[in-house]
């Protein structure tokens, strides 16, 4: 449950980033627990283009310096869609998961509590026909790994996505379902990863 003036940070890539905006998850989940609790803090650290690596660099800087009590990370799309984009590297599996780990680790050792989320989507068509499809389920199923390894709490995203798609995309359209270009979120998408995470809280 949550306590008095616990802190509540949010780290990741643009989807991060985006997401103070107003209708934004991170918005949306600041004004949903301004009822319930509302001396909780509330802090978006997203960085577009971010990858595991990235946050590996800043962990101490932009989290574990603010002191939270939970720490959602919310990365790996970065992490496989870079490795198909031109004059862009993505991250290694074996690079992926270490720097997961690393990642968990201090933040756990600074005292905070941790969610992992698995990364949700690139591209909204179904059955697995978007183009790094496999990719993304190979780096969804360690975010899974290192969950149940270390011990944290799992946001499955990933399969969240996958399911609410499968139902509501009849047309089998590779975006505007739940994001706007197949990977950054639109209102509905917004609205969906907040309610997910609201519920990692409870």
């Amino acid at each position: 449950m949550l306590k008095d003036k616990d802190r509540i940070i949010f780290f990741g890539d643009s989807i991060t980033q985006m997401a103070v905006k107003p209708n934004g998850y991170i918005s949306l989940i600041k004004d949903s627990l301004s009822k319930s609790n509302p001396s909780v803090e509330i802090i978006g650290a997203g960085i577009s283009g971010n990858k595991v690596t990235d946050l590996q660099a800043r962990v101490v800087r932009d989290i574990i310096s603010e002191n939270p009590s939970i720490v959602f990370i919310y990365i790996g799309i970065n992490d496989v869609w870079h490795s198909i984009t031109p004059g862009l590297h993505g991250t290694t599996k074996d690079q992926y998961e270490a720097g997961l780990k690393e990642i968990i680790e201090k933040i756990k050792n600074a005292g905070a509590r941790v969610i992992l989320c698995t990364p949700s989507v690139i591209g909204e068509k179904r059955n697995g026909t978007n183009k790094i499809d496999q990719m993304l389920d190979e780096y969804a199923e360690i975010s899974r790994k290192v969950a149940s390894e270390t011990g944290i709490q799992l946001c499955d995203l990933h399969k969240d996505f996958i399911d609410y798609i499968a139902a509501n995309n009849p047309g089998d359209k590779e975006k505007g379902i739940l994001t706007a270009d197949g990977v950054h979120l639109n209102d509905a998408g917004n609205q969906f990863v907040a309610k997910e995470m609201l519920k990692m809280l409870e």
